[in-house]
């Protein structure tokens, strides 16, 4: 086995040309189209605006780049990935320009594997152009991210699914062509067998937008981009189920993993531009006397922020390289996914606030792009399962490789240790030292 830290340089020029464009062509979109759907939503003037960036960046051969080729994509690996989408963290607008938006990449690769042909054809093809947007819906106002608590069911009559139920935070749900809906088809037995994915047409009948829910309280109740659904008696074809009945938690979880990682890997492009902020205005304030850089204060506040971004990017990174070695989503990697996950937030939170506070009241003004990072932390402790399950999930996975003490004390038991390792070095030690 080899390690090996850089980069090849075909692949970095392509990682250069992308820092350029999206500093230079996408970053200033976040500074004219503030509303939370622009990058999403196809009635949106900002959608106009991407049109002609997304030609630039299919001709450039970088459109969709998680896809195979066989769909259009470059077919790179999870660690290629990583690098790109450290970049694209820099701007809200940069995944859509890219064509490697969430949920729609997720849902792009569950068609690809999962969908029949007549679904491939009416859903996967204009997805993966960027014609038209979707949802994944899961969640529930009562149970959260939790499957087991589920009470959203579908039951089939005749030759239809009929859905009732609510979901809760369904991102993009009201700018959507279809929504991929997570139901309870057997509530008999456990969720990993009773539940199935369902494709609704955004305009089924019986599919009620409740209201749209926004991230943070600056916006009215009501606005913002993820829907509390109710589904009343809500029909569709018993050929829209998306994967084998019964399969719908092996097809949710088959969409997560890259998508995480991807979503670290943007965190650490969020990270890094804060972290710039950060050192810009250290060099350039003076107070009391003295440049903010020149106080160790100030200093170590900067160290600890390269130290904590660097780990996690790290992390991220093989968790990516992992996820390529094992050609998928292992038990192995997950517990990396996870952990990378848990992180998150904390260095998130370290990170901006460090920055935040360090600009002072500008800083908490709307006038830097700090506050609205800032409004990233909690969030990223929640979505795609919050902070608690994964760090279960890690150290469960830690805990099953090890062996309990087979003794009266630990393994680890210094006075034990201390006599076996007496008789084994006994023809070198004197017999004073064996009492």
């Amino acid at each position: 086995m080899s390690w090996n830290f850089s980069t090849e340089p075909e692949f970095e020029e392509k990682l250069e040309w992308m820092r350029d464009f999206v500093a230079r062509e996408i970053e200033p979109m976040d500074l004219v189209f503030r509303k939370p759907g622009d990058p999403f939503d196809p009635r949106s003037p900002a959608r106009k605006a991407m049109a002609p960036l997304k030609e630039v960046v299919k001709a450039r051969g970088l459109w969709a780049c998680h896809l195979g080729p066989e769909l259009g994509g470059q077919g790179y690996g999870q660690l290629h990935l990583g690098l790109m989408n450290e970049i694209l963290g820099r701007s809200r607008f940069a995944p859509t320009v890219f064509g490697t938006q969430a949920p729609d990449t997720g849902n792009a690769e569950v068609l690809a594997r999962f969908g029949t042909l007549e679904q491939k054809a009416r859903y996967l093809k204009p997805l993966l152009d960027g014609e038209i947007v979707s949802c994944f819906s899961m969640t529930e106002p009562q149970a959260g991210a939790d499957p087991g608590e589920f009470s959203c069911t579908a039951q089939l009559d005749g030759g239809e699914w009929v859905i009732e139920g609510e979901k809760w935070f369904a991102s993009h749900a009201d700018m959507a062509e279809f929504l991929i809906v997570m139901c309870i088809t057997n509530p008999e037995v456990a969720v990993h067998a009773g539940s199935t994915t369902i494709i609704v047409p955004r305009n089924a009948p019986g599919l009620e937008i409740i209201r749209n829910t926004a991230v943070g309280p600056k916006d009215e109740i009501g606005s913002g981009v993820h829907g509390y659904l109710r589904f009343n008696a809500c029909r569709v074809p018993r050929a829209n189920a998306l994967g084998e009945v019964g399969e719908g938690f092996k097809v949710a979880q088959s969409r997560l993993g890259g998508g995480r990682i991807h979503h670290a890997m943007r965190t650490v492009g969020m990270l890094n531009k804060a972290m710039e902020m950060m050192c810009e205005r250290a060099v350039s304030r003076v107070t009391k006397g003295e440049r903010l850089a020149d106080k160790q204060m100030v200093q170590e506040r900067i160290a600890d922020s390269y130290t904590q971004i660097t780990q996690f990017r790290l992390h991220v990174l093989y968790a990516a390289w992992l996820m390529d070695q094992d050609k998928g989503y292992t038990h192995r990697v997950r517990r990396e996914i996870s952990a990378i996950k848990a992180a998150m937030p904390g260095v998130l939170k370290d990170v901006i606030y460090r920055a935040l506070h360090l600009h002072g009241s500008l800083g908490m003004s709307n006038e830097t792009p700090l506050m609205d990072m800032w409004q990233y932390v909690p969030e990223m402790g929640i979505v795609d399962g919050p902070t608690e399950v994964h760090k279960v999930s890690v150290a469960r996975d830690i805990l099953r490789h090890v062996a309990p003490a087979t003794g009266k004390w630990p393994s680890y038991f210094v006075p034990d240790r201390r006599a076996a390792a007496q008789k084994k070095f006994a023809a070198y030690l004197g017999e004073e030292i064996m009492r």
